[in-house]
């Protein structure tokens, strides 16, 4: 099969679209014909040579899939040859990746494709939609009526905490980088947008906010502490989920003074149990209508090199050119 792998780590163009074995579903996996796998920042971060875990040699990248059921191990009762699936989880913990024509995952890892989404749409919404799910739900235990900030709206993650925040009943306000991206951060269910690049950002979420908001979800990855707890209310709680090298000041006082809370966020220090109740609940938003993933182009397996190129210089290094998911096609 063709699959885009590495054999030692470094930029983007150590990845390689070359033939390799298919694989075989041990007793509890299942073989996917993939077709469809999102690129996510975590992959650059390992393809990169961030010593999370040891890596198999060659390693095939991505952790996202989407795709149907060719074959499946013999103690697995969940899924049946024909079944389309999506997933997440893969290519860490010494996993194969996904990036390939065929992967084989472990059941445990997959969920049902409703018959109304894409394999494009399922990969693009499976670990940012995990993600929000877990932060907003599990972590932070989101209630209706509560409002929730939302630091880089218009990003994968951020657009997706947006959309179940909302369709669970809570008010949204979001910052985004310009125009077009409050505008989408509106159409996706904020009710305020504001463009960060503005001088009075804390001025117009009093306005809607005067108490201060019940969560605030932070994507920076330098999180301005200082402001941001500023604009909690008693008892408020904030997500981090990005910014493993940050070191912000911390004001003390303001925080606990209001019986704050700060929660960190890693997708992959979830259960299986607890990622399958987000895995059904995503299902049923996406089949709706409630969830729609931006993608922002589809691109071939054979341009995963390019596509790694893109995602590490819009948000390692910050230097945009990306608007939604980037989604490649074996």
């Amino acid at each position: 099969m063709k699959a885009a792998f590495i054999r030692e780590v470094g930029p983007p163009e150590k990845i390689v679209v070359d033939e390799v074995a298919t694989p075989s579903p041990l007793k509890n996996e299942v073989l996917v014909r993939v077709g469809a796998v999102a690129v996510n920042p975590i992959d650059t971060y390992i393809r990169g040579g961030a010593n999370y875990f040891a890596l198999p040699n060659p390693y095939i990248v991505g952790c996202d899939l989407a795709g149907t059921v060719v074959a499946l191990g013999e103690e697995v009762t969940t899924f049946s040859i024909g079944d389309r699936v999506w997933g997440s989880n893969q290519g860490i913990f010494g996993r194969q990746g996904t990036f390939a024509e065929y992967a084989s995952v472990d059941a445990q890892w997959l969920y049902p494709t409703p018959d109304e989404v894409s394999d494009e749409t399922a990969a693009a919404q499976a670990l940012v939609g995990i993600t929000a799910h877990l932060g907003l739900f599990l972590r932070a235990d989101l209630q209706p009526g509560e409002i929730v900030m939302v630091n880089g709206g218009s990003g994968a993650v951020g657009s997706t905490v947006i959309q179940m925040a909302r369709a669970h009943g809570a008010r949204v306000i979001a910052t985004a980088g310009n125009a077009q991206k409050c505008a989408a951060c509106r159409d996706w269910g904020a009710e305020l947008a504001i463009d960060y690049h503005q001088t009075d950002i804390e001025a117009q979420v009093r306005a809607l906010a005067p108490e201060g908001v019940d969560l605030f979800w932070d994507t920076a990855r330098t999180p301005d502490l200082e402001r941001n707890i500023g604009l909690l209310a008693r008892f408020g709680r904030m997500i981090l989920m990005a910014g493993r090298d940050a070191r912000p000041v911390f004001p003390v006082g303001p925080f606990y003074s209001k019986s704050c809370t700060m929660l960190g966020l890693v997708m992959f220090a979830a259960s299986a149990e607890q990622q399958r109740v987000c895995g059904e609940s995503i299902g049923r938003d996406l089949a709706s209508g409630a969830l729609v993933p931006r993608i922002d182009r589809v691109l071939p397996l054979s341009a995963a090199a390019a596509a790694h190129q893109v995602q590490e210089t819009a948000t390692v290094q910050t230097g945009g050119g990306l608007f939604g998911k980037i989604v490649l096609m074996p």
